[in-house]
């Protein structure tokens, strides 16, 4: 009982003790979850009309499309620039997908199982599975059986390298889903294009437009004869101007900076060195008897016994190359900062570019059967039925045994070797590790001349004590310049060149046309104006900025804007000027003849000028001055018109008729046709503004 009175005399304080552990509790689990929502968040790298998108999904896309991009090239690295357009890509790609993806099911539009079957391996293929290079002939045309094959290879193999398969799988279903969504694309195109197609009274419109042409004769004084000195233009002016025209100046956020560059080249000493290797080599090059040896532990360009021909030899090497016996030697020279030099290994050789194979694959060395096999072709038996029975590789053996086109150096030497000195249908063997080959060359492209060339080659680039150098340079540039104003008197004293780039955005790939730059972005838009960067490395280049203006999404201000307003002030104010000027001197020279030496020029013909068309002859743009040619009386000297160029004065001649009768349906066809080239292009855009796109990209890139 006593202790039972102790708890209750100190019930109120326990009460507050085991609440604050129970608030502690919830806040302290309320805080983990927050901090795990917070990140997921965080790896949100886009929301798109209303479906988020994760960094891993979008890093996968990415993936896809690169290897996708290897498949297609045969690269099998890519620049940064390069890595950067395909990340655009795949963003333009998603964007494009889930709006496209929305509209369609509010509209009920769908690509059925069938109708994308028929698209991709049926009777109507479309044409982004065409254009594949994986799918052509050795003649560059599209092959169904190439298509077909490679379908029925990735989806029906059961053994093979799982690699491979992985990535011919993930190539093609990036083309499915293509060409799944180009079909919805035209499907929603098609239906939107219905209701905004062309009428009878915009075809008869357009028929008007152009049924009667006139050639104009014009002269034109053009703006820039006025001084733009000569026009004065008040702050109140450009104020008024930008409020009539604010909502042209809306902007994205953006960043502008002025850099350093240090241009990461070889310097005195690396020149020097060069040129003490070329001396010491250059005699073991002409004498050796192991060229390989030398080549390939010196060079730049490996030897490995390869062919050129006319097309294919280096530019510089071509006439010594075809105009040179055996053991001929070139060089050495000096250019584009590389050393050079050539030795004919071997000339006077005729030789196939390229040579159609077949064969017969036996797993194992079984040298007993592929004699018996070889004896068989040979005693006419047919290579088809041979491959069918006896070939491992079941994929040729279906067609033949054939493998196609092959080129000098797109195989072993084991292969090409025999496949180009051998004639053609005649049967050869190739043993490897793997097994054995019966092979066949069935066609040869005609001989072209060819040599075999051994080149040296090397290109003087920075050595590590130069690059060490150079970046010391730039990194004592940026210790010294704190500020924006020492940025600027550092660069004078040193005689450096300050490079402005204006306007860069969140996601923009790289500072003008500096490689690798993507970084220095990066750091504009988390930093303050006049903040100094470090040494960014940048490839061929360093660099070290300084941020000069930060400008948040919304409107540029009347200053940002001053510049544009200011132009089109003064050209209005020269138009006014130069029309009173011009009135004045048509009063005194009132044909176009007497008129044009006053102005110092000449008179001009724009032939066949109708309402509907936007060029005036070599003038150019002038949708004014021609409405104007279309309703003037003919053989009467307009007055002074104002054009893009220049203020006008026209002279209109006869009009001719296009007595064709008017036909409706016709100019409907051909106005609907113009539209459609630029409708899904349009709508896109449209949609894209329609839609709240979150853009979180630069978080990660």
């Amino acid at each position: 009982m006593a202790t039972l009175d102790k708890i209750r005399s100190k019930g109120v304080l326990l009460a507050v003790i085991v609440g604050t552990a129970l608030l502690a509790f919830i806040i302290g689990d309320f805080l983990n979850s927050g901090s795990t929502l917070f990140h997921q968040a965080r790896q949100n790298v886009a929301e798109i009309a209303g479906e988020k998108i994760n960094i891993s999904e979008f890093s996968a896309a990415i993936e896809q499309m690169t290897n996708v991009y290897k498949i297609e090239t045969g690269q099998s690295d890519f620049t940064e620039e390069q890595n950067a357009q395909l990340r655009t890509s795949v963003w333009d790609n998603m964007v494009n997908e889930r709006i496209l993806a929305s509209e369609a099911k509010k509209l009920g539009l769908s690509v059925s199982k069938d109708e994308l079957t028929d698209r991709l391996i049926g009777k109507n293929i479309h044409p982004l599975i065409m254009q594949r290079r994986v799918f052509m002939d050795e003649k560059g045309q599209f092959s169904p059986a190439n298509l077909l094959k490679f379908y029925n290879n990735i989806f029906g193999a059961s053994n093979g390298d799982a690699e491979q398969l992985k990535e011919a799988k993930n190539y093609w279903l990036f083309w499915e889903k293509a060409v799944k969504n180009a079909i919805l694309q035209e499907k929603y195109a098609a239906l939107i294009s219905k209701s905004v197609g062309s009428n009878t009274i915009e075809a008869k419109y357009n028929y008007d437009a152009r049924k009667t042409s006139v050639d104009v004769n014009y002269v034109m004084q053009p703006y820039f004869a006025v001084s733009d000195s000569a026009i004065k233009v008040t702050d109140a002016e450009i104020k008024e101007r930008y409020n009539k025209e604010k909502e042209n100046f809306k902007q994205e956020a953006n960043r502008s900076i002025n850099y350093v560059a240090f241009d990461v080249v070889p310097l005195q000493e690396d020149f020097k060195e060069a040129e003490e290797w070329i001396k010491k080599v250059s005699e073991e090059f002409k004498t050796t008897t192991d060229v390989a040896a030398v080549v390939n532990s010196e060079s730049d360009i490996s030897y490995d016994g390869r062919l050129y021909s006319e097309k294919s030899v280096p530019a510089s090497l071509k006439d010594f190359a075809f105009g040179n016996a055996t053991g001929a030697i070139y060089g050495p020279v000096f250019q584009n900062n590389t050393y050079t030099m050539a030795r004919v290994m071997e000339s006077g050789i005729m030789q196939s570019d390229s040579v159609k194979l077949r064969h017969i694959f036996l797993a194992g060395n079984d040298e007993k059967k592929a004699d018996s096999i070889i004896g068989a072709l040979k005693s006419g038996s047919t290579f088809a039925d041979m491959a069918m029975k006896y070939s491992a590789v079941k994929e040729t053996a279906a067609n033949g045994g054939e493998i196609g086109w092959i080129t000098e150096g797109s195989v072993g030497k084991e292969i090409t070797g025999p496949a180009f000195s051998k004639p053609t249908n005649e049967i050869f063997k190739v043993t490897s590790a793997q097994g054995i080959q019966i092979m066949q060359a069935t066609e040869k492209t005609p001989a072209r001349r060819k040599v075999k060339l051994a080149i040296l080659e090397r290109k003087v680039t920075p050595s590590s004590q130069s690059y060490s150098k150079i970046y010391n340079g730039a990194k004592e540039f940026a210790a010294n310049s704190t500020s924006l104003e020492k940025f600027e008197a550092n660069a004078k004293q040193k005689g450096y060149v300050i490079n402005p780039a204006i306007g860069l955005l969140k996601n923009s790939d790289r500072v003008n046309a500096v490689p690798q730059s993507r970084q220095v972005v990066r750091w504009a838009f988390e930093n303050k104006k006049g903040t100094v960067s470090d040494v960014f490395d940048c490839g061929t280049q360093f660099i070290v900025a300084t941020t000069t203006e930060i400008n948040e999404e919304g409107y540029k201000t009347v200053a940002q804007a001053s510049a544009q307003l200011k132009a089109e002030i003064i050209k209005d104010k020269k138009a006014d000027l130069m029309i009173k000027n011009l009135s004045t001197l048509l009063a005194k020279y009132p044909t176009l003849e007497t008129l044009a030496p006053a102005l110092n020029t000449e008179v001009k013909t724009a032939p066949a000028v109708n309402f509907a068309g936007y060029q005036l002859g070599e003038a150019g743009f002038e949708p004014y001055v021609i409405g104007k040619a279309s309703v003037l009386p003919t053989g009467k000297v307009s007055a002074p018109l104002k054009g893009n160029a220049g203020v006008y004065v026209i002279l209109p001649g006869a009009r001719v008729a296009d007595n064709s009768p008017f036909n409706a349906k016709m100019e409907s066809a051909q106005l609907d046709s113009r539209m459609a080239y630029s409708l899904p292009y349009t709508l896109m855009e449209k949609l894209k503004e329609k839609y709240k796109i979150v853009d979180n990209r630069s978080n990660f890139y």
